[in-house]
């Protein structure tokens, strides 16, 4: 009979990309879906180490996947912690995982017949259950964010060749192709091939699917072209990496910008297509973080009417520059600056919901009686609920009738 696999993915989409890769490595070995954990024979763990909180939900869904396989079940973890921490967190879960290992190394346990290698930016996908998929256009970051230790783990930008990039999009079969990558917008530059690259690729994916969506875009990079190829396209929508407003705490992040400039781009882009869409991110009790600067952020967040804003509590990590810096904002400051803002945000969001309120919107059905207009990412924000009769992986002209919190009601 054939061994059945299990794979429990955390984190971020660029993971969901690693794990469709690695199932399509397992199909071709011979491997099927399990129903569940407890019935798989190789159960895998892609886990997460961007912060605290995502480390200590790896670690527990390891031990939880565990305690449920079958005793002759293997169990792999893999991804950033595996990446990050591997002879460290192998050590510590013991008896708990069967290998711990990064992609692009291959998977030995005892004397066991090894599943694929791990080694997953190029390989081939199952064609996509959903009518979007993720895909990965790049690995790595050359960047060095004050806070962030991903360059240290998954090593310098590594931009995939164009080609395979619109193979993969074909076999995909998908209606709407969300590229990702640590840094989207430096696509191509260690390839040689110049600066901005990632127009040509938006075009090209843009000619093989209706619609293209582009997530973590560094706002330094939002070029004119760039920003007009956007908001020519059907899916106006601007995912930007701000991480905070504050001169004096950017310049500590190491990142560029300010909440000035960066108002001006987006009523910039407004003023070219005003239906765009936009999310953001932001970073709360960074090192140095003082009042003033948390008030700059709640101005900036009043002021800038983004759809969807996420908000973290800075987490310090190992190997960055941000790990010896001084002014530590204590947790329990900067849970009650996070609750602020996020209640300012909720608001935002439920006051731009109501916008939509009687307007007509092209939707793609995701799932029976679900949908998503060019306002929503796929997995991270609202959803409109629509009526049953639509069919799945097509679209359709629907009108806005109620909101529901983040989500939308269309008749």
């Amino acid at each position: 009979m054939a061994k059945a696999y299990w794979i429990e993915t955390l984190g971020c989409p660029k993971n969901d990309v690693d794990s469709d890769k690695l199932i399509g490595t397992l199909v071709v070995d011979g491997y099927v879906p399990a129903p569940s954990a407890e019935e798989a024979d190789l159960v895998v763990v892609n886990t997460c180490a961007f912060i605290e909180d995502a480390r200590q939900e790896s670690v527990d869904t390891v031990l939880a996947l565990s305690a449920r396989r079958q005793p002759d079940a293997d169990l792999v973890v893999t991804g950033c912690m595996a990446e990050r921490y591997g002879a460290e967190l192998a050590e510590a879960l013991g008896d708990d995982a069967d290998a711990v290992v990064g992609f692009g190394v291959p998977v030995t346990i005892g004397s066991k017949p090894a599943p694929p290698s791990f080694d997953l930016l190029n390989l081939p996908r199952p064609t996509s259950t959903s009518p979007w998929a993720y895909v990965k256009i790049a690995e790595g970051c050359d960047r060095a964010c004050g806070f962030c230790a991903i360059p240290t783990f998954r090593g310098p930008q590594r931009s995939r060749s164009m080609d395979s990039i619109l193979t993969e999009v074909e076999e995909l079969g998908a209606q709407e192709i969300v590229l990702v990558a640590q840094d989207l917008a430096a696509y191509g530059r260690d390839q040689g091939v110049g600066e901005r690259s990632i127009v040509p690729l938006y075009n090209a994916v843009a000619a093989q699917v209706p619609w293209i969506r582009l997530l973590y875009l560094y706002p330094s990079d939002l070029t004119d072209e760039l920003i007009g190829t956007i908001c020519d396209s059907q899916v106006p929508y601007f995912d930007l990496s701000l991480q905070h407003v504050s001169p004096p705490l950017m310049r500590r992040m190491r990142r560029w910008g300010n909440g000035q400039k960066f108002l001006e781009r987006i009523e910039a882009i407004r003023l070219r297509r005003s239906d765009a869409a936009f999310r953001s991110n932001f970073i709360v009790g960074y090192p140095g973080e003082t009042e003033a600067d948390h008030d700059q952020l709640l101005k900036f967040v009043e002021a800038a009417q983004l759809d969807w804003c996420g908000f973290f509590a800075y987490s310090p990590e190992a190997g960055t520059y941000a790990i010896e810096l001084d002014g530590v904002v204590a947790g329990a400051l900067a849970a009650e600056r996070l609750a602020e803002l996020r209640e300012l945000q909720d608001s935002v969001t439920a006051e731009k919901r109501d916008q939509m309120l009687g307007h007509e919107v092209t939707v793609l059905i995701d799932e029976i009686g679900q949908g998503r207009s060019h306002r929503e990412a796929p997995e991270i924000d609202g959803v409109i609920l629509v009526p049953h009769t639509l069919r799945v992986g097509t679209f359709a002209q629907v009108t806005v009738t109620e909101a529901a919190g983040p989500d939308l009601v269309a008749r």
